[in-house]
Formats: C-alpha cells, sequence, structure tokens
C-alpha cells in the first residue's frame, strides 16, 4: 500500500457528509475505494482556534484482480493511492473569463486510464470466454456488472 505524500485537495471543492455535520467529502473515488473527508475541529493546544482535519478512508477490496475484467488474472497485491490523481475534476466546466465563456477542466492527466481495484458501478465491465455448445468452441462476451451496462 503506497500513499503519495502530496495530499492536496481543495476544501471548497467537498460537498457536506451529513446536513447537521461539518465534515465535508472531497474525493469520493469508488473505483479505487477511497473517501477523503475533512473539517474544523478544535487545535489541542490551543481550543480557542479551529485547524482542518482530514480523514483517509482506504478500503482494499479483498481478492482483487490485476485485471478486474479476467477473472482469471492474478490477484492484485500493490496497491497505490495517489490524492493528486484521485482529487482531479476531468469533467470541463464552463467559466467566464472577460465576458466570454470558456470550457476548463482541472486535471491535464484526464487521458490516461484510471486504475480500478473494483469494479465502479458508473461502468460497464465484460470479459470474454470460451463456451462450448454442441462440440464447438466459441469465444462469448459476458457482462459482469449488469446494472451498469443495461439500461433500465
Amino acid at each position: 500500500l503506497l500513499l503519495d505524500p502530496v495530499i492536496t485537495c481543495p476544501v471548497l471543492a467537498g460537498f457536506p457528509r451529513d446536513p447537521e455535520d461539518q465534515e465535508y467529502v472531497l474525493v469520493n473515488n469508488k473505483c479505487q475505494c477511497v473517501t477523503a473527508t475533512s473539517k474544523f475541529v478544535p487545535s489541542k493546544e490551543n481550543p480557542g482556534e479551529e485547524i482542518l482535519q482530514r480523514n483517509i478512508r482506504i478500503m482494499v477490496p479483498l481478492k482483487a484482480r490485476e485485471n478486474i475484467s479476467d477473472p482469471m488474472s492474478p490477484l492484485r497485491t500493490t496497491f497505490v493511492y495517489r490524492m493528486t490523481e484521485l482529487c482531479q475534476k476531468c469533467n470541463p466546466v464552463e467559466i467566464e473569463l472577460g465576458g466570454e465563456t470558456y470550457k476548463a477542466q482541472q486535471s491535464n492527466s484526464c487521458n490516461e486510464p484510471e486504475t480500478c481495484y473494483t469494479y465502479s458501478r458508473d461502468k460497464c465491465y465484460t470479459t470474454t470466454f470460451p463456451f462450448l455448445y454442441h462440440g464447438e468452441t466459441k469465444n462469448v462476451q459476458a457482462v459482469l456488472t449488469p446494472a451498469s451496462c443495461y439500461a433500465d
């Protein structure tokens, strides 16, 4: 398990975890099983002052495969988490500058494929397997996450 020492998640980009709680979710990456939160808590050294506390919850999936779409691939033994990659926002947003509207995105490494340690509920995963039918073997494609592959 490796963690990137640089933790740079913008606090304002989060959303409240609970309406009555002051804890904000900064990252909720279902693909890599990571949730990072932050909240202001009283300082132990100076109780009249608040400091920002960040909590990172990592769930390492048991029996995760190197290639999650291939059930025959070897078990994954190394999990790498880089907060800079988990915090990137790749969906372009429209911003207005000087009276003109532009599309911008926060990260410049969005074209690289994301490493996924488990199935993301938002993505469709398939695999092919040999299927023996009437003495003839055919490669058949199977859906591994039906809920995300088929519309209601």
